[in-house]
């Protein structure tokens, strides 16, 4: 076990390095200038892809650009306007559960806590680990999507299907400078390369260090 523990740790040390040679300038891709804007397009982009979140978003923030003002809309209007990005009854009612929160406890604020954030309606580990990482340059945790998840797993840095497990292994096998920017590395590869359906190993920078080639 040691020894296995030991391997992985070594060809997670080589990934970083080589997806941080590749991806230089990786980050995220849903449009923000602040927290409040990055957390709600977090929320947004629950099965959603980012370039839906990112044209919703154009629209809402310029009729609720704070806390104050989406916590004063009407939730039919939020409904209406990010009605596209799916399941939009329950991410309406997380925005403004978030909104009302923000405004009555954090003096409208985005908190800079992980505590603090999973306080927030509609908001688990992920959504705050990208606020707190993105948006506050806070590395409290990896954040685990559908791209991480799947491509830790090809990788094997991980055997976990719980995205919560996951995040657990990375953090342990990371050090911890790397676990913001490692997840929006792993997105980029995992969009470009390491797809779902049909990975292009070929093409991969981590081809050799990869147990899961075909």
């Amino acid at each position: 076990m040691a020894h296995s523990k030991q391997s992985k740790r070594t060809r997670a040390t080589a990934i970083v390095k080589r997806l941080a040679k590749e991806y230089p300038d990786a980050t995220t891709a849903l449009d923000h200038v602040d927290a409040y804007q990055l957390l709600v397009a977090t929320i947004l982009s629950a099965q959603c892809t980012d370039e839906r979140v990112n044209q919703v978003t154009k629209v809402l923030f310029d009729r609720a650009p704070d806390a104050v003002r989406l916590h004063a809309m009407p939730v039919e209007e939020v409904e209406t306007i990010i009605r596209s990005t799916g399941f939009y009854r329950n991410k309406a009612k997380s925005l403004k559960g978030t909104a009302k929160m923000l405004v009555e406890t954090f003096d409208g604020r985005v908190p800079e806590s992980m505590d603090a954030l999973l306080r927030l309606p509609g908001v688990a580990r992920k959504t705050a680990n990208v606020v707190l990482g993105s948006a506050f340059g806070k590395a409290v945790g990896v954040v685990v999507d559908t791209h991480v998840r799947r491509v830790s797993g090809r990788l094997g840095l991980t055997e976990q299907q719980n995205p919560v497990k996951i995040e657990a292994d990375l953090m342990d096998l990371l050090p911890r400078q790397e676990w913001i920017v490692f997840s929006h590395r792993l997105v980029w590869h995992g969009r470009r390369i390491c797809k779902a359906r049909k990975p292009r190993c070929d093409d991969c920078i981590l081809a050799d260090l990869c147990p899961s080639r075909s």
